[in-house]
């Protein structure tokens, strides 16, 4: 695992962000507020870039602007989900699927869950001829193993609509190096749930289609997809700090929002993404402006009901809210960045 620090492109951007008076915290708040307990916040980076992590990636300048002097962006592999980092020590905060966080506190892995980010960046590509979830029973689906993202999500799409997850699919597990997209172009899965910047390349070559987007379809449009959390101990030791890692994230949606294109520039420009086309597609289709109108909880209470259907979790889910949660820093901010 690597820390990466791009000095000189972290410079660039806050120059051009300052310029524009996008980065500006208001002096009277910052004054108002307590010291700083730490300057330092590890957050989460994968090799080749995450499309659908803008909000977190452009923080950065943010959470200098707010004070901090090391913002460290730990870089790993995608084969390692991020669970395994924020549990392992190794980053303060996560960007990760609700799934995925649940099956965490599940565990009794000390993170809290903070906010939701953002809906929509989830899409199940299939094969012409299947027009909908309940056409997967007999078909290959490609996931990169068992209990994974792509397996969990699927697993619950396919249990809500009254598929048998075990025996009606056909799941067809990776081999390493290679991926779904590649896959499904060879015609060896029939189907596969795309992140970006898969639905986007495929959807320009005119191969495959759409059968479920979560940025649409209910009800996995009505909850969050991605949602941030942080570990216990950093909130706890550091509240002053955890709040103002979560004002920056929350606005770097928003610019998400407003200034699209400069986001998807700035995105580049710093190497966290190679392709700008992708980058602005992913943020024109992401909808980062329902951290404001989408109650968190309810994203929770949605996926963690599913799971324990499903036998994934044996927490309850009130339990998984009450020990997991932590939602005082977001209510305070809903307040403060009223627009």
């Amino acid at each position: 695992m690597q820390i990466v620090q791009n000095r000189r492109t972290f410079l660039v951007g806050l120059t051009a962000a300052v310029g524009a008076g996008l980065f500006k915290v208001r002096p009277s708040k910052a004054a108002a507020e307590p010291l700083l307990e730490t300057t330092t916040v590890r957050l989460p980076r994968w090799v080749g870039g995450s499309y659908c992590w803008a909000g977190a990636y452009i923080a950065g300048e943010l959470m200098r602007a707010e004070g901090f002097t090391d913002v460290r962006y730990v870089e790993a592999d995608k084969s390692v989900d991020q669970s395994e980092w924020i549990a392992r020590g190794e980053t303060d905060f996560s960007v990760n699927f609700p799934p995925n966080q649940i099956a965490s506190i599940d565990a009794g892995v000390p993170i809290k869950v903070l906010t939701g980010l953002h809906s929509g960046c989830l899409e199940l590509i299939a094969r012409e001829s299947i027009r909908s979830v309940t056409d997967l029973r007999g078909k290959r689906v490609g996931v990169d193993g068992f209990n994974n993202s792509r397996h969990v999500w699927l697993t619950l799409m396919s249990a809500y609509v009254g598929l048998d997850p075990v025996n009606d699919i056909q799941w067809v597990v990776l081999t390493e190096g290679a991926t779904p997209t590649e896959l499904f172009i060879q015609g060896k899965i029939d189907a596969f749930l795309g992140t970006p910047p898969q639905p986007q390349q495929l959807r320009a070559k005119k191969i495959g289609h759409t059968i479920l987007n979560n940025a649409v379809d209910r009800p996995w449009s009505q909850y969050f997809c991605c949602m941030i959390s942080a570990t216990t101990d950093y909130v706890n030791r550091y509240p002053v700090a955890t709040k103002r890692v979560l004002r920056s994230i929350l606005k770097a949606a928003d610019l998400c929002v407003s200034d699209p294109q400069w986001v998807a520039r700035q995105m580049v420009d710093r190497d966290f993404v190679p392709s700008y086309d992708y980058a602005l597609q992913t943020l024109k289709d992401i909808r980062y402006d329902r951290w404001r109108e989408f109650d968190p909880e309810d994203s929770l209470r949605f996926y963690a009901l599913r799971m324990q259907e499903t036998g994934m979790i044996k927490s309850s889910p009130q339990q998984i809210i009450a020990e997991g949660t932590d939602w005082r820093f977001l209510n305070e901010l809903k307040r403060e960045l009223k627009t």
